[in-house]
């Protein structure tokens, strides 16, 4: 059927001399590096990429060293990657219920987050808790892995003896696990650990090896680079801090006695994928090439990355959540299409709290449409031979690579985080994109943009949590004879609980500046839930929009207007007229602020005499929408003050709009 439509013999070749003159004559003179963009770390993104760009083959081929097109040669039809679901519930008895649901309807493995004081995760105390939350998951079928967080987040072998101990012998060396311990990761999180970084280093190395003959198809160690992206770092602090952390781990294993292809293979590598998915598709691929190199460094044969994908939670919002569907589509794209092995869809009410039926639901058939409707996976690589993704991915390897070395200079990733010196990089990134969201600078569609008022909010979970954690299994005083593997096992066989294994910290505990995890819409969020309490008492915040002209002119500024100040929660009040019209009409409408809406050449004959009349109205504080360019002294002297435009700082102007109206 293809021979017999030739569809691409009607198009004549490209020609990029002549993409480019008309680049030139829609530019009017600007330069063409004006279209050159930069990701977050500086790196240049072109507007077109061509064939010099990237050399044939250049990556590889799929499933072979350096392993850039991934760890596959094929892709299975059926489940091209693994869809994995987070169960957090903090009651082991509902938890288990969501993890049957889960397998049930579209899941193919589990990530079970346990927290013993149930804040973030299940309470899962004890062997018994984790085996009432897996007592039906077949684990020779469906893969279960461990995320220790809250106040569990250093208990990581600790958990795991737990979760080996629930399993037992019999089922053990079918049992696809991924164990997760990650010490350098619970630095990062908390900026403490029980010993020295060394110490606990060695002893997850120790683990891995000693659990290994008995859980032959597990990952042991977790390199995971989401403290850095959800601390507001950029794309090559990531990939740094992930090569950096598998380095570390490598190491120790190899000096517990593993081989260097073992030591690979025993890693699991976890990163956050954001709606960008040209970045982080490039982002993947760059991981890949430098874990390439650095497995070849330590001389392993044939070590490709399984590589876990996690939707961003940075970029995800409390207000307007809906939005966040969209957001996690785009960023499921990048990680499926990407060539990660397993992809993790977070659910849209992420950030408001315990997801709901409706939101875990979603947060699965996103994966489910993307690989059985959208057919995403069927082709390996897909992006593979792009010149747009494999020169990108290059350069952003590159500029990775030269920040590991800086680190492994520095004696390696975890005393670079003693010392402080990453964490330096990491918030002068963070501080970087909060100036850029509070200027609008960096978008965040339905909270600094497009914001609505009046939304649907989607539930979430409540639970009694006091009644789970007084039901839950205290100290039972079986503490382990040592802090071997075996001894910490053979404890939690013997009803051990998860405070019977934990050691406490002693003064030889390492201590790091914690990289703290942000939401760039919380500073908004803020204001906004400042602005419901006002009108849940029955006056809500609202501005007068006096618009000058005809609809033509001031639709524009009115609409810009309105957005600006809805994404600090203040409605508006449109009005369109003269200034005697806006003055009699601000004063009936109650609103202590205004803003002059109208077009340049309006503001040039009718803003000064609007303004005074707005003043003398009662106006408290006025805004004029746009630059005042040479009108400004004489827009100041009639009583404007202050201009919103494109690049001022809105947070801040929506926060003295906030203390004039006395919600601050």
């Amino acid at each position: 059927m293809a021979d017999d439509l030739p569809l691409s013999a009607e198009f004549a070749a490209a020609d990029e001399a002549k993409w480019l003159a008309l680049a030139e004559k829609a530019l009017d003179g600007a330069p063409m590096s004006r279209l050159t963009t930069k990701t977050e770390h500086g790196v240049p993104v072109k507007p077109l990429y061509r064939s010099p760009d990237w050399a044939p083959d250049a990556s590889g081929m799929p499933g072979m060293a350096p392993f850039i097109r991934g760890g596959r040669a094929t892709n299975d039809p059926y489940l091209p990657w693994d869809i994995r679901q987070v169960v957090a519930h903090p009651d082991p008895a509902l938890a288990a219920d969501q993890v049957l649901e889960a397998l049930e309807r579209g899941v193919s493995s589990i990530e079970l987050r346990v927290d013993a004081a149930g804040d973030h995760g299940v309470v899962a105390r004890s062997a018994v808790d984790i085996q009432k939350v897996l007592n039906e998951v077949k684990l020779d079928l469906a893969p279960v892995a461990l995320e220790a967080t809250g106040a569990s987040t250093t208990q990581g072998v600790e958990l795991a003896a737990l979760l080996a101990a629930a399993i037992g012998a019999r089922t053990a060396a079918t049992a696809q696990v991924a164990f997760n311990v990650d010490p350098i990761g619970a630095l990062a999180r908390t900026g403490a650990l029980p010993g020295s970084v060394e110490e606990e280093i060695a002893q997850a190395a120790s683990f891995a090896r000693d659990v290994a003959a008995e859980f032959p198809k597990a990952t042991y160690l977790r390199a995971d680079s989401r403290p850095v992206h959800e601390a507001g770092g950029t794309e090559v602090q990531e990939l740094a801090y992930l090569v950096g952390a598998g380095a570390e781990y490598v190491r120790a294993l190899m000096t517990a006695g593993l081989s260097a292809d073992q030591a690979c293979s025993a890693i699991l590598f976890t990163v956050s994928v954001g709606a960008d998915y040209q970045v982080e598709m490039s982002k993947l691929r760059a991981a890949r090439r430098m874990w390439g190199r650095v497995a070849e460094a330590f001389g392993a044969s044939g070590a490709g990355m399984k590589l876990q994908a996690v939707t961003s939670r940075r970029m995800l919002t409390r207000r307007d959540p809906w939005v966040n569907i969209l957001r996690n589509t785009a960023a499921c794209f990048a990680a499926g299409v990407g060539g990660a092995d397993i992809v993790t869809v977070r659910a849209f009410t992420d950030a408001m709290g315990l997801p709901g039926k409706l939101a875990r639901r979603l947060a699965r058939n996103t994966q489910v449409i993307a690989q059985e409707e959208c057919s995403l996976g069927k082709v390996v690589d897909a992006p593979g031979g792009a010149w747009a993704m494999e020169k990108l991915g290059e350069d952003l390897a590159i500029a990775a690579w030269a920040l590991f070395q800086q680190v492994e200079r520095e004696g390696g990733l975890a005393k670079a985080l003693v010392s402080g010196g990453f964490q330096t990089g990491v918030a002068e990134a963070r501080g970087a994109r909060i100036k850029a969201a509070a200027k609008r600078k960096e978008l965040v569609t339905g909270v600094t943009d497009f914001p609505l008022l009046q939304e649907e909010v989607p539930s979430v979970e409540v639970v009694n949590l006091p009644a789970i954690v007084r039901r839950a299994a205290e100290a039972s005083g079986r503490a382990p004879a040592a802090r071997s593997w075996f001894s910490l096992k053979g404890a939690a066989q013997d009803r051990a609980t998860l405070a019977d294994l934990s050691r406490t910290a002693d003064d030889d505990g390492a201590e790091a500046e914690p990289l703290w995890p942000i939401r760039l819409a919380e500073p908004y969020e803020r204001l906004r839930d400042l602005a419901d309490q006002r009108t849940a008492s029955g006056r809500a915040p609202k501005i007068f929009l006096a618009a000058l002209g005809p609809m033509s002119e001031h639709t524009a500024r009115l609409q810009y207007a309105q957005n600006f100040f809805a994404a600090g929660g203040i409605g508006a009040v449109p009005s369109v007229g003269d200034a005697i019209w806006h003055a009699q009409a601000v004063a009936s409408s109650g609103c202590s602020l205004a803003c002059i809406c109208g077009s340049d050449k309006r503001y040039a004959t009718d803003a000064v005499e609007a303004a005074k009349a707005l003043k003398r109205a009662g106006v408290a504080r006025l805004y004029l929408a746009g630059k005042p360019g040479e009108l400004e002294a004489a827009l100041r002297e009639a009583g404007v003050d202050e201009f919103i435009h494109v690049g001022v700082d809105v947070l801040a102007s929506l926060e003295l709009a906030h203390a004039e109206l006395g919600l601050l």
